[in-house]
């Protein structure tokens, strides 16, 4: 994923620029009535047309005077337009369908207004067939906020949607937690989780069923490619602490870095590292960003300014074509050969570091081709404590490039060999990058 500069601070839970600058999102309870029913389509209407800076007691009352009907419904239906779904039509169906649902549903006590709202909610923004756009509950926002700090109680995987199957998929495995020590691995598709099927869910979803309480247990399912059945594995959940920055000295005066994801924390971690492998008088850098899956523009943009020459790094545009550059000065140009490692699950902000890289022949990619997700998302919190995830502009490249379900193809193709990094500890991705780096130092 990747936020633009209105999104959230991972180092201090707070959200940045006031209304318009979310990051992610339940509302407050509604007292059940015998006016319920309008009042949810009146909780809707507020949400579209005011995005709730009524209160819950305003909302209700502007909901009676439309029941009553007459000059109020008239004057409401005159302020939408034609095609908005607050209208005389889905309020009235609205209506019927909860009245069903109430007098026929076999499960009385399943019923739950509070449910239905959130699910209208929910609706409304999956109807835009985006899944980077998503409605979070008080709860769900509040959870995400907590993960901003960068510790939070799971298995330690990065988890992310397989296109193909509709089911999560684990696109990293953090050093060192649960998940690396149960054998789970890159591309696993998890099918069950506890044995319930999680095909076709949000995201959130997956995650929230996989995460839990510190100590307890999660059993996955799990479909690996080349294995003839599902593998079974229980992971124990404990707190994890999920560093961004990874880098270490290797043979020959070749240094290695590693960014995880592009977190509020992370551009200190490079900077520190940069400070670092300069120290140690590097000759060559390889920057991994293999299976990151993005973060924040902001900081991806900070971090190609420590690398790039001068010029532009990558520029937006949203709907109404408006466009935002983001550029280089080149005062801190990287002096040093560079070879970055890609694959199919380098997304977004990496993708935009990586295109940047590429444009300007400013290093070699090795790997796969990238992930491709050239758009942007921006979190819009309401005032109920609830908030939206919504697309809100393209990316391209400094080359005009827009990689959306395209992706970057790497400069050197080289296929990760995944037998022998599990049975013999061999990464031939990295072995590779160290054989151009070297190359590229006249060795």
């Amino acid at each position: 994923m990747i936020l633009d500069n209105y999104g959230y601070s991972n180092s201090n839970n707070v959200i940045n620029q006031g209304a318009e600058n979310n990051l992610n999102p339940n509302g407050s309870k509604q007292e059940q009535n015998q006016t319920k029913g309008m009042f949810l389509v009146g909780l809707l209407t507020g949400i579209i047309i005011s995005s709730l800076i009524a209160s819950a007691i305003f909302v209700g009352i502007k909901t009676a005077d439309i029941i009553r009907g007459g000059k109020a419904r008239e004057t409401s239906s005159e302020k939408v337009s034609a095609q908005s779904v607050v209208n005389d039509d889905s309020i009235t169906k609205l209506e019927s369908i909860e009245k069903v649902i109430n007098q026929y549903y076999y499960r009385e006590d399943d019923i739950s207004a509070d449910a239905m709202i959130e699910g209208m909610y929910s609706g409304m923004v999956a109807s835009l067939g985006d899944p980077y756009s998503v409605y979070y509950t008080e709860e769900e926002w509040e959870e995400m906020m907590r993960d901003t700090e960068g510790i939070y109680y799971g298995i330690g995987a990065y988890i992310s949607l397989d296109g193909r199957t509709g089911c999560g998929k684990i696109s990293g495995v953090i050093n060192n937690t649960p998940a690396q020590e149960a054998g789970l691995r890159e591309n696993d598709i998890i099918y069950l989780v506890d044995g319930e099927p999680v095909q076709g869910l949000e995201l959130s979803e997956i995650v929230s069923l996989i995460k839990g309480e510190e100590g307890t247990t999660v059993h996955l399912t799990i479909y690996r490619e080349g294995k003839e059945d599902y593998l079974e594995v229980d992971v124990v959940r404990r707190q994890i602490e999920s560093p961004t920055v990874d880098y270490e000295m290797l043979d020959n005066g070749i240094a290695y870095l590693q960014i995880t994801e592009f977190d509020e924390v992370t551009y200190d971690q490079f900077a520190e590292a940069m400070a670092v492998i300069k120290g140690q008088d590097a000759k060559g850098l390889i920057l991994d960003l293999r299976s990151n899956p993005g973060g924040s523009l902001s900081v991806v943009v900070d971090i190609a300014r420590q690398i790039l020459p001068e010029g532009l790094i990558v520029y937006t545009e949203d709907r109404s074509g408006k466009r935002t550059e983001y550029s280089c000065d080149g005062d801190n140009e990287l002096q040093i050969p560079l070879v970055v490692l890609v694959n199919g699950n380098s997304a977004s902000a990496s993708e935009i570091l990586a295109g940047a890289i590429k444009d300007y022949g400013k290093g070699t990619l090795i790997g796969t081709t990238t992930f491709g997700k050239g758009i942007v998302q921006r979190i819009l919190p309401l005032t109920d404590g609830t908030a939206l995830k919504l697309t809100v502009s393209a990316y391209y490249t400094p080359k005009g490039n827009n990689i959306h379900s395209i992706g970057i193809d790497p400069d050197i193709e080289c296929v990760f060999d995944a037998d022998a990094y599990y049975d013999d500890g061999v990464d031939n991705q990295l072995e590779r990058a160290k054989e151009e780096v070297a190359k590229m130092m006249g060795q």
